[in-house]
This record gives structure tokens, sequence and C-alpha cells, in this order.
């Protein structure tokens, strides 16, 4: 074989090489950012199994609040209904979720002997724990998705990513309505 064939050989075993390398680090990264979305529905899937508990523990001392556990309940309930798939409605109907938990836990201030509830104290201790897991799996979510779209974009990289249709990932969004200033009174 002569030299010239061995050239040829070697680049193109490098440019196989290459292409390879960079085709697993496309695979890696979409892993990586559905391990990071799994991650916030596990967070979910927690949230929700604590909340019968605490709605529980609420109603005895709050039975005229009952709009309030009754909405607390339904968004649960339609959290469970939505297929894993859709990730826009799941995050709507979480930050709706969370926003009625804010609700319950500011109820505690009107019931001076749920605030003292060891079992309340410790239900809401979980779920701001959990809170605090799911913002940070959501933050998680946004930077391996930054990381794999960065892929998606960048050259040579973006090559391969088109011959195989991969498709770029959408950050998760706050709600305009929780971006408003909040209006505190004195």
């Amino acid at each position: 074989m002569s030299p010239l064939m061995w050239i040829i050989l070697i680049i193109i075993v490098l440019l196989i090489a290459i292409y390879i390398a960079i085709y697993n680090g496309l695979q890696k990264s979409k892993v990586y950012t559905d391990e990071a979305w799994s991650q916030i529905d596990v967070q979910l899937k927690r949230r929700n199994d604590l909340i019968p508990n605490l709605v529980e523990t609420v109603k005895g001392y709050a039975k005229h609040e009952n709009e309030t556990f009754e909405k607390v309940v339904q968004l649960r309930n339609q959290l469970t209904q939505i297929p894993a798939d859709n990730r826009e409605e799941i995050q709507k109907v979480s930050n709706q979720l969370t926003d009625s938990l804010k609700t319950i836990f500011a109820l505690s201030e009107n019931y001076p002997d749920l605030k003292a509830n060891q079992n309340f104290l410790s239900l809401q201790e979980e779920l701001t724990n959990t809170e605090n897991k799911i913002a940070y799996s959501r933050q998680l979510y946004n930077s391996t998705a930054a990381q794999y779209d960065q892929k998606l974009l960048t050259f040579p990289s973006n090559i391969i990513a088109k011959i195989h249709h991969f498709t770029k990932v959408d950050y998760l969004q706050t709600d305009a309505a929780e971006k408003e200033v909040p209006k505190v009174k004195f």
C-alpha cells in the first residue's frame, strides 16, 4: 500500500472517529436533559404525595376554608392526569398548585392551634423542602437544556444534529404573573 493510501485511510478513520464522538456527545446531552426533566417530575410526584396529608391536617382546624382545599386537591388531581410529555401544561398547573399551597400556609397565621400542630409543621417543612428541590431541578433542567441547545447550534455538531434530526428543547419559563413586583402595604 502506498503512503498516500495510508494517509487517506488515516484521514477517513479520523473523520469517522470525530463523527462518532460528536454524535455521542449530542446523545449524552439529550440524555442529561431528559434526566433533568425526570428530576422535576420526581419532585412534583413527591409534592403530590404530601398534599393530601397537609390538606387533611389543615381541614380539621379551618373547616370554613373548603374552597381553598378543593382548589388544591383539584389542581393536584389535574396534575396527575396530564401526560408526561406535555411539559408546558405540567409547569402551568404546577405553578398554580404552588400558589394554592402558599394560601394554605398563610391560613396557619389565622389559626394558632394549627400553627403549633407538629404534624402541620412537619408537612409544611417537607413541602417547603420539596418546593426548593423543584426550583433547583428547574434550574438544572434549564442548564442542561442550554448545553444541549448550544451543541445543536455550534459547528461541527450542528451538522451532525441536522443529519440525525436532533431538535431544540425549550427552557422552562416563569409565568408573567410571577414576575410582577409584589405590592407591600404596612
